[in-house]
């Protein structure tokens, strides 16, 4: 049971999961929000390991490999999907900056103001971290199930062959599932990090920042929709 917590908090720094937690996390501005952006994505990737762990280990039946396939494909869309959202959110932001200009002791000076940030900015210290979970929505807890139930076969093909008993299995999946929690918890802050820097000095580095993960993200989804669609000959 301890591998399997460890192999949990790896679990969590695979790239495609790190590369979508990544675009939701770039929409805030706070390493609060950012870790529970993780937190829900582990929720939700635990869940739907532990419901698909139920019947696998009940019956005793492994998921199909086309199955498994068409899941991993579907990530990759997904990711596509994210990438394109986070890139257009930044595209917008950037367009609400205006130019503020006022004179200090003689000398013009010109700054620049993002109305979204500072919005975001103000309802933030508003509504405190006991209301980061309703900011954030449902998004990284969909986002976490459908990893969870493209990586499911592949573990509880694992469980199946290592653990006879239902009860140990589905002990270890919940094991596995608070380490893919604390994984992504602490991932998911490092990544928030330079947003909530940026933010604070400059809101238009956080949209710069977010433009680039926007592309990394549409690049990989493309790529990980070849590597698990075309070059495996799902499609």
């Amino acid at each position: 049971l301890g591998l399997g917590l460890v192999f949990g908090l790896k679990h969590a720094t695979e790239v495609d999961h790190v590369v979508a937690v990544s675009t939701i996390v770039s929409e805030h501005r706070n390493l609060w929000r950012a870790a529970v952006v993780g937190g829900l994505w582990g929720a939700g990737h635990t869940a739907s390991l532990v419901v698909v762990g139920i019947f696998v280990l009940t019956l005793r039946v492994a998921i199909p490999e086309t199955v498994a396939g068409w899941l991993e494909f579907a990530v990759a869309l997904m990711i596509i999907a994210l990438g394109v959202n986070a890139f257009a959110r930044a595209l917008r932001g950037r367009a609400n900056a205006h130019v503020h200009r006022h004179e200090h002791d003689g000398v013009e000076h010109a700054h620049v103001h993002f109305h979204e940030h500072e919005a975001a900015h103000e309802a933030a210290k508003a509504t405190g971290h006991t209301h980061a979970v309703t900011r954030i929505g449902l998004k990284p807890v969909l986002v976490g199930a459908m990893h969870g139930l493209a990586g499911s076969a592949a573990l509880t093909l694992l469980v199946l062959a290592q653990i006879d008993s239902v009860v140990l299995g589905l002990l270890y999946l919940g094991v596995f599932g608070v380490g893919s929690i604390i994984g992504m918890m602490l991932m998911s802050g490092l990544v928030g990090l330079p947003f909530a820097l940026g933010a604070r000095r400059a809101g238009g580095l956080s949209y710069g920042l977010q433009l680039i993960v926007g592309a990394l993200s549409i690049a990989f989804g493309l790529w990980y929709a070849y590597s698990t669609g075309i070059a495996n000959g799902l499609i």
